[in-house]
């Protein structure tokens, strides 16, 4: 897929970027007056029924209506509800026309596109002709407002940007990052499989640290997605999810002591690979069902070695860090 470009806006578009960093390794604060800017900037609000109005973009929450933390009830769809019942809405959502006609694609606001949608009533919103790239930023720009995504979602939320094509100039100025700041992020991603992430949840009160730790236990071979899995699966249900978090790391790191620091993973029946400080092991047993395989990885396990070697040393000179 093409990579989005930031160049060539006009308009609104031009509005959204000027409130961000220019294309740069540079972190510059995005305040809520900077988005009130941009909101003032925008055409007359139409009121829309919630049905016409689509979901659009890279999700930036990993559960739909996700608090910065548990305690903060005010953040509450149910409460969200409320308020728009008893004061009206205050704040509209940006849409963008959809491809099909009569049809609406939501920017951002979420949350109060879905309290409307329980309450019965047309929402509120700004329609606006944006291009992927510029609706991307305004979701940012909204985003970094209100504080509303926790570590681990705003990791989630780059990778999605990075796998929809855009560029990581387009997911830096989107989230207001230096490139160390999307590097962190990316690292998160790559290394702790998105299902555990998903098990784990957002963690909102979890920051860098924690998550980096849980990334460097799988890259060390400390922790496999399957074990990760049974851990999260078989804790309490009534642990939050910034407690699974610190489930997992403790029980985790308490595993690797417990094997001096050495990890197993059984990948098929009869196949298991082991780690440790010292070295790299790989067992198949030549009876049971893993015989045949056993038999024929024999055969070519010397290729196979040799190919994965080259292209380690073809890579290795950028692999330093």
């Amino acid at each position: 897929m093409a990579r989005k470009s930031l160049s060539g806006m006009t308009g609104i578009a031009s509005t959204i970027a000027r409130s961000t960093t220019a294309a740069s390794d540079r972190s510059t604060k995005i305040t809520a007056p900077a988005l009130g800017a941009l909101q003032g900037s925008l055409a007359a609000i139409r009121e829309i029924e919630p049905g016409l109005i689509d979901d659009w973009g890279p999700v930036d929450r990993l559960t739909p209506f996700t608090a910065v933390n548990d305690d903060e009830a005010d953040d509450g769809l149910d409460s969200l509800a409320n308020s728009i019942r008893d004061q009206g809405q205050q704040v509209p959502i940006l849409v963008r026309k959809a491809k099909v006609e009569g049809r609406y694609e939501v920017i951002y606001g979420r949350r109060r596109l879905a309290a409307c949608r329980d309450l019965g009533i047309k929402v509120r919103a700004n329609v606006q002709d944006l291009d992927d790239a510029t609706a991307l930023i305004a979701k940012g720009l909204e985003n970094a407002a209100r504080r509303n995504l926790s570590f681990y979602e705003r990791a989630r939320f780059a990778q999605a940007i990075l796998d929809a094509g855009h560029s990581p100039t387009t997911a830096k100025a989107v989230l207001n990052l230096s490139s160390a700041g999307l590097s962190h992020l990316t690292k998160i991603t790559q290394a702790v499989p998105a299902d555990v992430g998903s098990l784990i949840g957002a963690a909102q009160k979890s920051g860098r640290p924690k998550w980096t730790s849980l990334a460097d236990l799988f890259i060390a071979g400390k922790l496999t997605e399957k074990t990760a899995g049974v851990i999260l699966q078989s804790a309490n249900e009534r642990l939050t999810s910034d407690e699974r978090l610190d489930l997992l790391i403790h029980e985790a790191t308490k595993r690797g002591a417990r094997h001096d620091g050495s990890a197993e993973n059984t990948l098929v029946d009869g196949v298991t690979i082991r780690t440790g400080s010292n070295s790299v092991t790989l067992t198949v047993k030549r009876r049971g069902t893993s015989a045949g395989f056993a038999s024929w990885l024999d055969t070519r396990l010397e290729g196979l070695i040799r190919q994965s070697y080259a292209e380690f040393k073809a890579i290795s000179p950028q692999d330093k860090d």
